[in-house]
């Protein structure tokens, strides 16, 4: 078989091919100390947002703390809706830690920076758009205590 022949149907497969899936890089500002870590979890399931590790699909990520800034990137995005949950670990345990059993005792951030009232947001007000390519996010931590 002559190279040339198969040319054509290479090109109809790398046509028929999915679009390859990008990456959501997020920056992480507002961290009060280098203590512990920083865990970041992004979903597209509004039923179960925040608590994105009920998703499988979910990306999710821990890093070390930092004062101040850490960056956090998620790589093989797909298109779609997403939400994204930040817990500041101070001391490591792999939970959210809570005074008076509702306060949060860390620190939390949500996509779009969107504010906890009585408890966290909804996926609406923390939802955003990823479409292809590379998408840079910026959020803010904060800390009730």
């Amino acid at each position: 078989m002559r190279p040339l022949a198969l040319l054509p149907a290479t090109a109809c497969a790398l046509a028929a091919a999915p679009a390859a899936a990008e990456e959501v890089v997020i920056t992480v500002t507002g961290l009060r100390s280098a203590e512990g870590s920083v865990r970041a979890c992004m979903t597209t399931q509004e039923d179960i947002f925040p608590k994105c590790i009920k998703d499988p699909a979910s990306h999710r990520k821990v890093v070390k703390a930092a004062d101040g800034t850490v960056t956090i990137r998620f790589t093989g995005v797909d298109p779609g809706n997403y939400a994204i949950a930040l817990l500041h670990d101070e001391n490591d345990n792999g939970k959210a830690d809570r005074a008076l059993g509702m306060m949060p005792k860390e620190g939390y951030g949500f996509s779009r920076d969107a504010r906890v009232r009585m408890g966290p947001p909804d996926f609406e007000d923390a939802v955003f758009e990823h479409t292809d390519g590379r998408q840079d996010l910026t959020i803010s931590m904060r800390y009730f205590l």
